[in-house]
């Protein structure tokens, strides 16, 4: 956690709370005066070292539904994706912790969640995509799905256009696709969002 914190302060940012353990979290953050811009937590936590700390941020997020929260995973849990990634409302990130490791993009990360914005760790959403149900992601082409995973990454049109070495317009019209296929109103201003909710809902267990 030290390190963590030392991060996060290396880059500009200013931790207002610490804790080790999942009730920990809980009390901490209810001590504060005001909502943090963020919170951060690993899915495990003591006192279970399972999925406490998630089961903390969710708590959380029923107390304060428009809270966000960024969760650390070391190992590839789609199911705890899903329950987090598919609250009803509020900015959300789940990233696997070797992401860290890249500073430019934890960065950025933090800064799209922390803005209301959904970041989800491109080997999870690819995880996730691999086994969703037949739907609606079954009409994406393999080039709109690509671009969908870059969105739920947090990317910008701009960026996907560079990792995939297109045209500004070309990437605006696959985004153009994957709403109109997904069924999304242009009067849906956090349409990006609800893309990425969208192949979420569609991987879930029946």
């Amino acid at each position: 956690m030290k390190a963590l914190i030392a991060l996060l302060e290396r880059i500009g940012h200013t931790v207002v709370g610490a804790a080790e353990t999942a009730p920990q979290l809980e009390e901490a953050f209810a001590a504060l005066e005001r909502a943090p811009d963020i919170i951060i937590t690993d899915v495990r936590m003591p006192p279970g070292n399972r999925d406490d700390g998630l089961q903390a941020a969710l708590r959380i997020r029923e107390l304060q539904p428009h809270q966000p929260i960024l969760v650390l995973s070391q190992y590839l849990a789609d199911t705890n994706a899903r329950r987090l990634l598919t609250l009803p409302q509020g900015a959300v990130g789940y990233l696997l912790k070797d992401r860290i490791n890249r500073v430019r993009d934890f960065a950025g990360a933090l800064q799209n969640i922390a803005s209301g914005g959904t970041t989800i760790d491109p080997h999870v959403v690819q995880h996730l995509l691999s086994a969703a149900h037949p739907g609606p992601l079954d009409t994406l082409t393999p080039r709109e799905t690509e671009v969908l995973v870059l969105m739920a990454d947090g990317q910008s049109n701009a960026a996907i256009a560079e990792k995939l070495v297109l045209s500004d317009p070309a990437v605006g019209k696959h985004v153009g696709r994957i709403f109109q296929k997904l069924g999304l109103s242009p009067v849906d201003e956090n349409r990006r969002v609800r893309a990425v909710l969208t192949y979420l809902q569609a991987s879930r267990t029946p």
